[in-house]
């Protein structure tokens, strides 16, 4: 396949340089992957030909925190898998036994340039299970998967808070939360080291006992897993910064309503923020000092913003809306585009793959018929791994 003609927008991450962009360039896809990308003087030949002039090609677009498949659409409780409220630690849970492939918001994701989402459990449990990074086209989940898992969830504030304070259970308490969340972080680190002074000598040790919860922790804690930390009220991220250093953990702030109010605490701590969901009312308390500058105060501060839907909340098709109305709002159109694209990508450790139009990595693509954030844009093609997923007619 080879693309030729369009306006090449790489969204290639290069430090704080331009967005490496070909106002008349190709992109040839191989196998698969990107094989080459550049302006038309270096075109080569090929025999499928898509010829975009006149048009816009990126790389796929990345919603970075997502419910989609596991809160379906226009099911009720039958598809309402988001929330294993009877445990308030649940780490062992991966979303990917709840996603449900053929939800029809995957094929609305496609119409709309979406082809990669972060997807998993709800905020319902302080530890509330695994997240995965997938396509949006394929025949199950285990074809759509891109890394699983990609991240453990963990809630802080409201959500939890509210659940088990209805059950007379803790947490009832924001201390409580944080006191569950350190308890098992404790525990999973002294299990790590169980196992690993057994591995290290047998002889001299006993086999610890196989812990599933504790399992699915450890990673987290050899840093090989994100920890996806919701949180929206500028005293819960502050919490999660402040467990973060104690356990050493790579974590991103979700949500982050109120980041834009400790902007400075966010970029002296080097915290990646996944923001969102943007075009909602303010229903619930955290929500009161919501804001739609928020985005562009946090990026022109210097810290790395992404942009989701937190679909339902938001339709996953609008996520490019999102990043539109941030423009609108006060975010630059570079930042508000790699919010959606790279820094995405990089905020679900999956920027090896997606989220920029660079040599070897998924042929990921979408042409849009003009400027994305022209309001009249509409996609023309959506291509997945190389092949053509949706066709404007």
């Amino acid at each position: 396949m080879l693309i030729i003609n369009g306006t090449v927008c790489t969204m290639a991450k290069k430090d704080d340089a331009p967005i490496i962009t070909y106002q008349n360039g190709y992109v040839l896809v191989k196998e698969g992957k990107v094989s080459a990308i550049g302006p038309m003087t270096q075109c080569p030949d090929d025999e499928q030909i898509i010829d975009a002039k006149g048009r816009y090609v990126f790389p796929g677009l990345i919603d970075s925190h997502t419910h989609i498949g596991i809160l379906e659409d226009s099911v009720g409780f039958e598809g309402d898998d988001a929330n294993e409220t009877t445990d308030p630690s649940t780490p062992h849970l991966r979303g990917i036994d709840g996603i449900y492939h053929a939800d029809r918001s995957f094929e609305e994701a496609r119409q709309w340039g979406v082809t990669s989402v972060l997807a998993g459990p709800g905020s319902g449990n302080v530890i509330c299970g695994q997240f995965a990074a997938l396509k949006t086209h394929g025949r199950s989940v285990d074809e759509m998967i891109i890394k699983e898992p990609c991240a453990l969830k963990v809630a802080l504030g409201e959500n939890p808070k509210t659940v088990y304070h209805e059950k007379n259970h803790a947490p009832s308490t924001r201390m409580a939360t944080a006191a569950i969340l350190r308890e098992q972080l404790f525990k999973a680190k002294e299990y790590m080291e169980q196992w690993e002074e057994y591995i290290n000598d047998k002889e001299n040790n006993d086999k610890p006992e196989f812990d599933m919860r504790l399992e699915a922790i450890v990673p987290a804690l050899k840093r090989d897993l994100i920890v996806k930390i919701h949180a929206h009220r500028a005293d819960d991220i502050l919490t999660a910064i402040r467990i973060a250093k104690e356990f050493n953990l790579k974590i991103t702030i979700d949500h982050c309503t109120e980041g834009y109010l400790i902007a400075d605490i966010l970029k002296e701590n080097n915290m990646k923020v996944i923001l969102g969901p943007m075009l909602t009312d303010r229903s619930k308390i955290e929500l009161k000092n919501q804001a739609l500058a928020a985005p562009g105060i946090l990026a022109n501060a210097g810290v790395p913003v992404a942009i989701m839907t937190d679909h339902p909340c938001v339709p996953v098709q609008h996520l490019l809306l999102c990043a539109a109305i941030a423009v609108r709002e006060g975010m630059s159109e570079k930042a508000a585009l790699e919010a959606i694209t790279i820094n995405a990508a990089i905020a679900g450790g999956i920027e090896n793959r997606v989220g920029s139009l660079e040599i070897g990595k998924d042929a990921d693509i979408v042409i849009f018929s003009g400027h994305p954030f022209d309001y009249k844009t509409k996609v023309d093609l959506t291509i997945i791994n190389g092949k053509i997923v949706y066709e404007r007619d």
